[in-house]
């Protein structure tokens, strides 16, 4: 029976007859972490993660709604029905799968550790011991921080988003911040108060907290969902539109 099911799934996703597919996506998002979501000055929505969700509803002849969330609650208010997935640099880990399902994986980026030049802090318990790390609320890093470094003397400070940690970094409030590579070379590094700052030692992994990369978080059971968004992930990656809209934002792949 298991293998009927199965095979019934991907005859479905393979010729896109879906019984309901959907007219309308709501994306929850949090837009504070460029490149992958921000907002312009004049307040519209913006980013890599928010052209691949366009992409994504345009294959499907959907309308795509876009719900801002802070990212430490943005699970809750999935689950609450606020919105009918995630589209928001979301890592899929195994405390996330337990409590929601996840698409195809999307890209995949590496973890760094953001500190002065010539700080020569490492992301090790031993470098970092004293020290004050920032990390954002409900991400990857904090899980990983809290895990590995706060226990053993690292104080781990938690912000609502990350650009509230890059500013107490720049002032000299942190002594580093643990994020995502792209979105701290893109939100921080490449900006006038990261000047003086870069990546500080080698890129930091574990499979448990870190994840096995990005993809879009739906709520367990919308499985209709979940097939017409994959369907339509595989045909923007076989078409070249996820390859195109990489190179508007990154000169190297993340997929």
């Amino acid at each position: 029976m298991k293998k009927l099911v199965a095979f019934a799934a991907l005859t479905l996703c393979a010729t896109g007859a879906f019984a309901n597919e959907p007219s309308v996506i709501r994306f929850g998002v949090d837009p504070t972490f460029a490149p992958f979501e921000s907002k312009t000055p004049d307040g519209k929505l913006a980013g890599f993660d928010i052209d691949l969700g366009n992409a994504i509803c345009a294959k499907l002849h959907a309308k795509c709604v876009w719900v801002e969330n802070a990212f430490d609650g943005i699970i809750p208010a999935l689950k609450a029905r606020k919105f009918d997935a995630v589209l928001s640099s979301m890592s899929v880990t195994e405390k996330r799968q337990q409590e929601i399902a996840f698409s195809e994986k999307i890209y995949a980026t590496p973890n760094h550790l953001i500190a002065h030049n010539g700080s020569n802090l490492l992301p090790t318990v031993a470098s970092l011991r004293g020290k004050r790390v920032g990390v954002e609320q409900g991400s990857i890093q904090e899980t990983y921080a809290k895990t590995y470094w706060e226990p053993k003397g690292v104080n781990v400070v938690s912000y609502q988003n990350p650009e509230l940690a890059y500013q107490d970094l720049a002032s000299g409030r942190l002594d580093a911040s643990f994020s995502d590579a792209v979105a701290g070379e893109y939100g921080f590094l490449k900006r006038a108060n990261g000047q003086g700052f870069g990546f500080s030692g080698p890129a930091v992994q574990d499979s448990k907290t870190l994840g096995h990369g990005v993809a879009i978080g739906l709520r367990k059971g919308d499985d209709e969902l979940r097939l017409a968004i994959n369907k339509a992930i595989a045909e923007l990656v076989k078409d070249g539109t996820h390859k195109r809209l990489q190179q508007k934002y990154f000169s190297f792949s993340i997929y």
